[in-house]
Order: structure tokens, then C-alpha cells, then sequence
């Protein structure tokens, strides 16, 4: 039975995975070569606590309590020689990460279960350099940002992996409130990623012809498809409709629209133009400085007010 918890690497998906874990009760070892980041991974998950409370999602005292069952290391030895299951959130560069997965198996117990962030990154690479039975007992868990309010995660089960540790797993994530999704075969962006960049591929080409503004396209997303698809796969909203009429209409559309196999031109603009978005103060839309911690906010307050609405629809 999982336990005990290691996470590796405090950036942006590890410090909202620890806390995840953390918050559910578990005892959690928080890695990162960076002191700094550690102690920018603590405040933030603090933050992100408090905001919880503050929409009455966790009661006030499950922030310190979180807080306390997350022990930081700079020492990679000691962050996962007793822990029943290691998660590592390091950068996507396949070479770092076999190392890593190498150095694992060499700290921790033989019965650990290794898992990795990655949804772009294939899992055999990765295990190159561990030996077969260890291999049993890796599997890629693709949690989404931000990793503390986004009840999916991607688990994979590609034949390495016997299906008793696989339904472990699925256990321990069960008792986490995540919702997950068996990914069978290794491919580039797993499931979720590939239907986002189908939607996002044709939303950029839509405003790269000039159909429609940012705010109006961003628009008939929220309140059209993404209306349903908040409660309702598009499988089911294909049968609701009838199968005839999405026949019909693919038949239509499809051969009109974009088919491109690479970013969208408008997209590598704006990147060579420096406008990346939010982080940048400029992408789509434009951000003051003054105003994008409280655009954050109510980002992450949306989000959090779904996940409340979404265990309806469970």
C-alpha cells in the first residue's frame, strides 16, 4: 500500500503535485537542486492553500497541516530511500531523466513505484537504463496545470507494467479525488494534450484568416463546445446529437479546415515578437503589471469554483 510520497522538482507541476498528495493526508519528500526553489515552492503553496480556504473549499486548519506533512530535500538520497511511490517533475529532456530514473533505482526500495510528469516524452527512452524489473514498476502519470486544481491525470499502461501495481496506482489517485485516464498505446501527447491541440489548431487559424476577434472566438468556445464539455465527453455529446448529423457535418467542415502538421505561422510571430502571453504581459491579450496577480486570482478562482461544481458530475 502507498504511503509515503517523493516528488522531484519544485517548479511549477512538482510543488502543486506534493501539495496535492499533501493535502490528502500523505507524507510527502519535496525534491529540487535549488534551495530557492524549495523555499519559492513552500510560499506558493501556502498561497494556493489559503485560496482554498478562502472558497470554503479546505477548512483553515488543513493549511499548516498540509503544510507540515511536506518535508524539503536537496539531498536526492534522502528524499526517496524509504518512499512507496516517486514522482519526478523534471525538465522534458530524455537524458536527464534516465539518469534520474537510474539514480532512483539505485536509492530506493525494490518494491517503489517510479512515475514521470512528462506527456511529450516516450517511456521506453526513459527506462533505458534500469534493468527489467524495475521497468515493471515505472509508468508516466501526466498530471495538467495547475496540478492542485486539475482533477486529471494521465496514467499509463503499456504493457511493462503488471495490472495489479497499475490498479495500486489508480487507487492512490482515487484517494486523491483525481480523475484518471488508462492511456493505452505510447504516443506524443497522450490523450488530453491531442484534443486540445485539435481545438486550439483550428481557434488559431481562425483568427489568423480574420473570422472573428480573440474575445468573441475565446467566446463561442466558453459558452458553446466548452459549456458541454465542463460536464459531458464528446463521445456522449456525439451520441446526444446523433451520429448522422456529426456524419453529416464533418463531411462539411472538416475538408475546410486546418490540417496543418506544425504550430500555427501567427503563433511563431508571436513568439519571435517576444509576446508570449501572461508571463510576457502580452500574447492574444494585453497584461498591465498592475493588473495580472489579480488576473491570476480569479484564473485559479474559476478553476477552483469548477472542481467544487465538477464532483457533481462525477
Amino acid at each position: 500500500m502507498i504511503k509515503k510520497i517523493g516528488v522531484i522538482g519544485a517548479g511549477t507541476m512538482g510543488h502543486g503535485i506534493a501539495e496535492t498528495f499533501a493535502l490528502y493526508g500523505y507524507n510527502v519528500n519535496l525534491y529540487d537542486t535549488s534551495e530557492q526553489a524549495l523555499a519559492k515552492a513552500k510560499e506558493l503553496m501556502k498561497q494556493e492553500l489559503e485560496m482554498l480556504v478562502e472558497e470554503a473549499f479546505i477548512a483553515a486548519e488543513a493549511v499548516q497541516e498540509t503544510l507540515n506533512r511536506i518535508t524539503v530535500h536537496t539531498d536526492l538520497k534522502a528524499t526517496v530511500a524509504d518512499r512507496d511511490f516517486v514522482i519526478e517533475a523534471a525538465p522534458e529532456i530524455v537524458e536527464l531523466k534516465q539518469q534520474l530514473f537510474k539514480q532512483l533505482d539505485e536509492f530506493c526500495p525494490d518494491t517503489t513505484i517510479f512515475a514521470s510528469n512528462t506527456s511529450s516524452l516516450p517511456l521506453n527512452p526513459m527506462m533505458q537504463l534500469v534493468g527489467p524489473e524495475r521497468k515493471k514498476r515505472i509508468m508516466v502519470n501526466h498530471w495538467y496545470n495547475p496540478g492542485h486544481l486539475m482533477p486529471i491525470v494521465e496514467l499509463s499502461f503499456f504493457g511493462n507494467m503488471p495490472a495489479e501495481l497499475y490498479e495500486e496506482v489508480e487507487r492512490l489517485y482515487s484517494s486523491i479525488k483525481k480523475q484518471t485516464v488508462k492511456v493505452l498505446k505510447d504516443v506524443p501527447g497522450l490523450v488530453a494534450n491531442r484534443i486540445q491541440q485539435g481545438v486550439a489548431r483550428e481557434v488559431f487559424s481562425i483568427i489568423e484568416q480574420g473570422i472573428a476577434e480573440p474575445a468573441d472566438i475565446d467566446k463561442a468556445l466558453k459558452f458553446g463546445p466548452a459549456f458541454r464539455y465542463a460536464t459531458t465527453g464528446q463521445l456522449e455529446v456525439a451520441d446526444f446529437g446523433g451520429l448522422d448529423i456529426w456524419c453529416v457535418v464533418g463531411d462539411n467542415l472538416l475538408k475546410v479546415m486546418d490540417n496543418s502538421q506544425c504550430a500555427n505561422p501567427l503563433l511563431h510571430q508571436k513568439v519571435s515578437e517576444g509576446k508570449l502571453g501572461i508571463k510576457s504581459g502580452e500574447g492574444f491579450y494585453t497584461y498591465s503589471p498592475e493588473e495580472t496577480p489579480e488576473i491570476r486570482r480569479k484564473f485559479m478562482k474559476k478553476l477552483i469554483h469548477q472542481l467544487k461544481a465538477s464532483e457533481y458530475y462525477v
